[in-house]
């Protein structure tokens, strides 16, 4: 299981709480545990990616491990902790102003 941890505002619109936990069939994915995400929980669709592009959203970021992640390919296997649920992958919203 991947346990994935929501940002607030994902959290009240899914009606979770600030950990999920995702089945990811195969290489454990950024693209493949948003995939799996949006499947579970469709409200989030759109949230985290574009709608047409599948592109990160760009206020949102994505860390493994203490790692950012944000900009790397969707195809890019994620650490092994992180495919094993042994830590979680953080979807962060950046914030913005100035």
């Amino acid at each position: 299981m991947i346990r994935v941890e929501l940002p607030y505002h994902l959290q009240t619109l899914a009606g979770v709480g600030a950990e999920v936990t995702l089945e990811v069939d195969g290489v454990v994915t950024l693209g493949g545990v948003l995939d799996a995400l949006e499947a579970r929980y469709p409200m989030l669709r759109g949230t985290v990616r574009e709608h047409d592009t599948g592109r990160r959203r760009p206020l949102v970021r994505f860390f493994a491990c203490q790692e950012d992640v944000s900009h790397d390919p969707p195809d890019t296997p994620l650490p092994e902790a992180v495919a094993t649920g042994a830590e979680p992958l953080l979807i962060v919203g950046a914030i913005a102003g100035g």
